[in-house]
């Protein structure tokens, strides 16, 4: 998978979460996928100050971009 493709299925899987961040008035964005396949994301909203978003990090936004592409090494917040 290219580069490109690797950043579109990325993309697709957030979008798959979003609504559930967007309906408790959260959100994330993309900020960058390294050479070694760790995908850095930032966490908005409501999402920052959440007191369980180290869950939503990995058992929703992590499992859901490996599901997408199983290839990916790790999911990070960036803040």
């Amino acid at each position: 998978m290219s580069p490109e493709e690797i950043k579109e299925q990325v993309e697709k899987a957030l979008d798959e979460i979003r609504p559930y961040l967007l309906n408790d008035g959260g959100n994330l964005s993309l900020v960058g996928i390294d050479d070694d396949l760790t995908v850095r994301i930032r966490l908005e909203g409501n999402c920052v100050s959440c007191r369980i978003n180290h869950m939503t990090m990995r058992l929703g936004v992590e499992e859901t971009i490996k599901k997408h592409v199983p290839q990916i090494k790790e999911v990070i917040n960036v803040e």
